[in-house]
């Protein structure tokens, strides 16, 4: 069963969506270019329309190619981390092995031994809230931009307002005015356009913002859950952990305890055992004598030595 909860590439597979709705995007914007072109340029009285609405879109590409740039150091992040848990399962005396010590997990390594080396109390919450920190940098921008994305379109729909109501006066000032009412129609024509331009590039950004913001979350996460299931145990010392290898240590001494006092007992069965040979064996010894003379006695009679000594004399 896996110990960390982590997507592995769900990096790779947010953008391989932002690349499919791209896609999509762009083919129904060629579906439909003759009645974009008609909205957005044809018939403008003013470049107002088309200004505020590349404004838009350069915002929105700008926060787009962000997002892009973010996903992709956080896959490479990703890789880092997939590779340090493997070290961590084959050879824990090196994760850092085949991996770069730029990376995330590789720096929270670095300094979680860095602090155990140097005798200083490893504050997890501390490290993990420098993360957090640390990470919110690096999309400030498509989060600036997440936010005043939607305001770009009011900011459009009131300079087209604007525009609008100085066509009405014109048309107010005692004659009708073919002009002001080109006005009216072209201010309208522009609030609508850049409302729509705005709410579009807004749906699709925010959603890949939110993406962007899971991703992050799911590699902090990742981390944060290695740091906890591989980092501290080897690193972290704490007054619950030294508790704890004494209480481990003392049930191996008891252990050790039971072992020594059954190899007692087989000591002192051998003991036994070998006190029984020794007595053996000197019983053995000392009734020899007598076998050897019942020895000598049967080997004269079989010989028939005495017989042939009376027959010499």
């Amino acid at each position: 069963m896996e110990l960390i909860q982590f997507r592995r590439a769900y990096s790779r597979s947010v953008l391989l969506q932002m690349l499919l709705s791209g896609i999509i995007v762009a083919s129904l914007v060629a579906w439909q270019y003759g009645k974009i072109k008609d909205i957005y340029l044809t018939n403008q009285l003013s470049d107002v329309g088309i200004i505020i609405n590349s404004l838009i879109l350069v915002l929105f590409f700008l926060g787009i190619f962000r997002i892009i740039v973010a996903l992709g150091g956080y896959a490479r992040e990703e890789k880092a981390l997939s590779t340090f848990m493997g070290n961590m399962q084959e050879d824990p005396d090196n994760p850092l092995q085949d991996m770069s010590t730029r990376n995330m997990i590789s720096t929270r390594y670095l300094m979680m031994q860095r602090l155990y080396e140097s005798r200083t109390p490893i504050n997890h919450g501390a490290l993990a809230s420098t993360l957090v920190a640390n990470e919110s940098t690096r999309i400030n921008l498509p989060r600036y931009i997440n936010n005043v994305l939607i305001l770009t379109g009011v900011f459009g729909t009131i300079v087209s307002l604007s525009i609008a109501l100085i066509g009405a006066s014109s048309m107010f000032e005692g004659h009708v005015d073919s002009s002001g009412m080109g006005l009216v129609i072209h201010g309208m024509s522009t609030a609508l356009s850049t409302t729509m331009t705005a709410i579009a590039c807004y749906l699709f950004f925010g959603y890949f913002y939110l993406k962007l913001t899971n991703v992050q979350t799911n590699l902090v996460s990742g981390i944060e859950q290695v740091t906890t299931a591989y980092l501290s145990p080897k690193f972290q010392v704490t007054n619950e952990n030294i508790v704890y290898e004494l209480t481990s240590l003392m049930r191996l001494l008891q252990e050790l305890t039971k072992k020594m006092d059954h190899s007692q007992k087989q000591f002192g069965a051998m003991e036994h055992a070998m006190a029984q040979a020794v007595i053996s064996f000197k019983t053995q010894t000392d009734a020899f004598p007598t076998h050897m003379e019942e020895l000598k006695t049967i080997l004269r009679h079989g010989f028939r030595i005495e017989h042939e000594k009376e027959n010499d004399e």
